[in-house]
């Protein structure tokens, strides 16, 4: 740089992941060889949205800011050589999205420096990125307890001529999950034709939307599960489990350019029937004492006990003293038959409970083919990673991991654990090849699914 050998921008305590009403603070560093003179030095603090039509392209055909501020640390003057630093501080208001990294759009937020020189004098500059995390509670989205459902009945043609119908239904165990929690899918399908259909499949699935003039959708397969196919007139009961995989939240709240949804999507690949089951990804999951169901019934009293009814009291002059019937004579009990010294230990009295043997990957229904269950297969390009950032592990038994992708959608920052309720951590996806994966959740309370 000549001059100029250092010029960088430090956060307070190496920090880079701030929350909406926090405030930003740090110091910007310059080390110079000779004397510079110098109109000013100012650092800004800005964050903003920007989306665009082409893939990877950062000539935005539409931008949103969110906040721009900018101060002075060093009036005109010349810096002398050695080291100086300018301590600087931002608030960040509440109202601003979380951080975002997509294929047509980004959400940024940065800290920058410059040095203004005297005329035909070179300028300096330099940018620092900060990531903002907006925590997402599950148990504050409206409509999220209970299970979510679905049925569809299609009609198709085969063998030229000859028609059938298939109904798919499914459904999954709650409508909100977090990175790390498993989505289990319960699927009925009945083939009322005399052609065997294709195979089943669940897929855990990511749409964002980019309000430029014509919206660009952006539709891709987090995951994905196949069961088997089910025989002409036959019907199929199969269960599986998808594992959430670090995301974006489902909505970046103050953002009005990127809209993101998720689903799981229930399909044949033959015929071509299908349905969709909206859901949630948050970054707090659901706590059980949040449920309506179980508050209201948590907080119904128990009835009052009924009075005792009395006798209304009769006028002192007319009552009269009841008269007892005289007490009978004791009678003779007979003494117990002593007992005996042998061993007290019976035999119970019914029979031991018989459990129902069926198989987690699917229940085969009047004849249908025996169901083949897959690990979970995760899209290469689902998700990415800030550069020099990483996921908390919090998995065990995952010493494999996939290497972060350089496209798709990012959750760009790492764990935080800073909310209150249960926030869950955003982890690295765990290998899906070892035994022990997929891996239940922990239990949930049943009155909630209801």
């Amino acid at each position: 740089m000549g001059k100029l050998k250092e010029f960088e921008i430090a956060f307070d305590g190496n920090k880079v992941v701030y929350s909406p009403g926090e405030s930003i603070t740090g110091t910007v560093r310059i080390k110079v060889a000779q004397p510079l003179p110098c109109k000013a030095i100012k650092v800004n603090c800005n964050g903003f949205c920007g989306i665009t039509t082409k893939v990877n392209d950062t000539a935005w055909t539409a931008e949103e800011q969110y906040f721009n501020t900018t101060v002075s640390v060093a009036d005109k003057g010349t810096l002398k050589p050695g080291e100086h630093t300018f301590p600087f501080k931002f608030l960040i208001p509440a109202t601003a999205p979380t951080s975002y990294e997509g294929n047509y759009g980004k959400i940024i937020y940065r800290v920058r420096s410059f040095i203004d020189t005297p005329r035909f004098a070179k300028d300096y500059n330099v940018e620092k990125a900060f990531y903002l995390l907006s925590l997402l509670n599950l148990n504050e989205v409206p409509d999220i307890w209970g299970p979510n459902q679905s049925a569809v009945t299609q009609e198709f043609t085969y063998m030229l001529m000859k028609t059938g119908t298939m109904v798919l239904k499914a459904q999954t165990d709650m409508r909100g999950y977090t990175p790390g929690q498993v989505i289990k899918v319960n699927a009925n399908v009945h083939n009322q034709s005399g052609k065997s259909s294709g195979n089943v499949t669940a897929s855990l699935m990511q749409r964002v939307t980019y309000e430029t003039k014509r919206p660009t959708h952006d539709l891709r397969a987090i995951a994905q599960v196949e069961g088997g196919v089910v025989k002409a007139g036959k019907e199929l009961e199969w269960k599986e489990q998808i594992i959430v995989p670090p995301l974006p939240q489902s909505a970046l709240l103050g953002c009005e350019l990127i809209k993101i949804e998720y689903y799981v999507r229930v399909s044949l690949k033959s015929p071509d029937v299908m349905l969709t089951l909206p859901i949630q990804i948050g970054n707090v999951s659901l706590d059980k004492k949040y449920c309506p169901t179980a508050n209201s019934a948590s907080s119904t009293p128990a009835p009052a006990p009924a009075p005792l009814s009395l006798p209304a009291p009769e006028d002192s002059a007319t009552a009269t003293t009841p008269t007892l019937p005289p007490r009978p004579s004791p009678r003779h009990v007979p003494r117990p038959a002593p007992r005996s010294r042998g061993s007290s230990c019976h035999s119970p009295s019914a029979p031991p409970v018989e459990y129902t043997a069926g198989a987690e990957g699917g229940a085969v229904m009047d004849g249908a083919y025996p169901n083949k269950r897959q690990s979970q297969l995760v899209s290469p390009n689902a998700f990415s990673y800030a550069p020099g950032l990483f996921f908390g592990q919090n998995q065990q038994n995952n010493n494999n991991n996939p290497e972060a992708a350089s496209r798709g959608a990012t959750a760009p920052y790492p764990t935080d654990n800073r909310a209150s309720g249960m926030p869950s951590p955003l982890i690295i996806p765990p290998d899906y090849n070892t035994p022990s994966y997929p891996r239940a959740p922990p239990s949930y309370d049943e009155s909630c699914n209801t």
